[in-house]
Parts: structure tokens; C-alpha cells; sequence
């Protein structure tokens, strides 16, 4: 297996999914920003490199955030839902991702 398989196949591993809402859809509109769920560990330089080897567009920005879980009781138990990071990715304003979301 080529470095190339074995990068693209990390990019993969660093962005999960991408955010399909009502609020991330404004800002879409708005900025030309997407939002994508990540891995915990990646920082902002790694989900850059991933989003322009995914979709081969130019990244301007990146931000992140840690959703914290919800906590939920269960039976009787008292659980929490696991925490979430979200990267809204801000691109170049002659680039655009097609993910099937939009205004």
C-alpha cells in the first residue's frame, strides 16, 4: 500500500461526519462554512490537511468545539452520552462541498 492510500485512508479517520441542522445550514449560507463531527484528538492543522484531501478545496479557517454529553437516566441508572467535537470549516469563497445539504 502506497503513503498516498495509507493518508487518504487517515483523513477518513479524522473527519467522522458532516452536520446536517438548521443552524449549521445558516452558516453554510452565511459564510461558506460546513460543519463536520471529528475524532477528540484531531487539532486544527490535521482536520485542515483532511478536508482539502477529502474534497480538494482550499480551507480558510478552522474552529472546533467540544459538545459535552447529555446525561440520561436509563432504568434507573444514571448514564452520559458520550462528548462530541464539531469543526465548522470555513473555505475559500470559489470552493464549495456538495453534500446533498443547503439552503
Amino acid at each position: 500500500m502506497t503513503s498516498a492510500k495509507k493518508a487518504f485512508g487517515k483523513h477518513f479517520d479524522i473527519i467522522r461526519y458532516p452536520v446536517n441542522t438548521e443552524a449549521s445550514n445558516k452558516v453554510l449560507s452565511a459564510n461558506n462554512a460546513y460543519t463536520f463531527v471529528v475524532d477528540m484528538k484531531a487539532n486544527k492543522p490535521e482536520i485542515k490537511q483532511a478536508i482539502e484531501g477529502i474534497f480538494d478545496v482550499k480551507v480558510v479557517s478552522v474552529k472546533t468545539m467540544i459538545r459535552k454529553g447529555k446525561r440520561k437516566v436509563f432504568k434507573g441508572r444514571i448514564g452520559r452520552r458520550a462528548d462530541i467535537k464539531r469543526a465548522i470549516v470555513r473555505l475559500a469563497p470559489e470552493n464549495k462541498i456538495e453534500l446533498g445539504m443547503g439552503v
